[in-house]
């Protein structure tokens, strides 16, 4: 099962090769070699320290006994693996937490994120997730993978989710999703003034000189990615214009409207990470810098979401106005709205 999202992705089987029980038999040509380093070579996409460390956990019998690290091989043995729960499985638990569900029935809930909660548990936020809410507020998505999470959003990204409730929903909303025709919109406030309408189509991958960002690449591990992108109004002028914008994706790249956004050189205000572009003002007349410089958060919020019910196959949409921050940035910014959908896409 692949699933697209525009937070991280999440792309691979229901049970990923890391977390499956494996089995298999030593080739002949692995004779001589000490344990990690045959597996390493024949599981190459589970590194060697995670090997390691499964071994050292009793994880990996040889020929029915508990293997050791630099155990020598001969060549034809049985090697079974188990591997013991991964940290986010261990932290998959229920936790009351507030939850604005926006549209529930015994298939989907829809859920409008505030800036702030991370979606699904990882390193650094091992409890108090999104994931961690939907298995208190819907007992049934703890038989679901991922909690019933389907596409995420970033941590202080904002807006509308869906999630499944049943395994039917979620295979059908995962091939909505790979179809691309599940509709999403984003509404954010961005540095300079920003042309009517652009389509941005550019391959994204991992930034090799930070790895905690995304680049626009042509690597050949690069993913196809498309933002339509609107502009709905534009205050001041020169480089402190702002614009508010609509994108709708057509793809889920991880940080793909940020990257984006940044590519053409209006990066989202707030942004801590993707700023290239960004002026760096002087205070005003008045002796104050501009309201948005800083803004906590990147100013993106999904506000609108379109699809098929996945059993009753009609079509439904959804809008939710930004949270209060975002409104009152954009009322200090000189915006005008903000609470009602905006037609900029026809």
């Amino acid at each position: 099962m692949s699933i697209l999202h525009e937070g991280e992705d999440i792309e691979g089987d229901e049970v990923s090769a890391e977390q499956a029980p494996l089995t298999l038999t030593v080739p002949e040509a692995s004779a001589g070699q000490r344990l990690d380093k045959a597996l390493a070579l024949l599981l190459p996409d589970i590194s060697r320290s995670r090997l390691q460390h499964w071994i050292e956990a009793g994880a990996v019998r040889v020929n029915g006994a508990v293997a050791r690290i630099r155990q020598a091989l001969d060549g034809g043995e049985r090697v079974d693996i188990v591997p013991p729960p991964a940290p986010e499985q261990l932290a998959m638990r229920a936790e009351p937490i507030e939850l604005d569900v926006v549209y529930e029935d015994g298939h989907i809930a829809v859920l409008d994120k505030p800036p702030g909660l991370v979606v699904h548990p990882a390193a650094g936020n091992w409890s108090g997730t999104l994931a961690n809410g939907l298995l208190a507020r819907f007992p049934e998505t703890a038989a679901l993978p991922r909690a019933g999470i389907v596409h995420r959003l970033d941590a202080d990204t904002s807006g509308l989710m869906v999630v499944a409730l049943t395994l039917q929903a979620q295979t059908d909303l995962v091939r909505q999703l790979q179809a691309r025709t599940v509709m999403r919109e984003y509404w954010a406030i961005v540095v300079g003034a920003a042309s009517r309408a652009t389509n941005v189509e550019a391959p994204l991958a991992r930034d090799p000189r930070n790895p905690l960002r995304f680049a626009v690449s042509h690597s050949p591990r690069a993913k196809a990615a498309r933002t339509h992108v609107r502009c709905v109004q534009t205050v001041g002028s020169g480089r402190m214009a702002l614009s508010w914008i609509a994108c709708r994706l057509d793809t889920g790249r991880t940080h793909q409207i940020r990257v984006h956004l940044e590519s053409i050189g209006h990066p989202l205000v707030g942004d801590p990470v993707y700023r290239r572009g960004r002026p760096t003002p002087g205070p005003t007349q008045g002796g104050a810098a501009p309201v948005w410089l800083h803004f906590p958060r990147q100013a993106l919020h999904a506000c609108r979401l379109g699809l098929v019910h996945p059993v009753r196959r009609t079509a439904m949409s959804w809008f939710r106005a930004p949270p209060a921050d975002m409104r009152e940035l954009m009322r200090q910014c000189g915006f005008a709205g903000g609470d009602v959908p905006v037609e900029v896409f026809g």
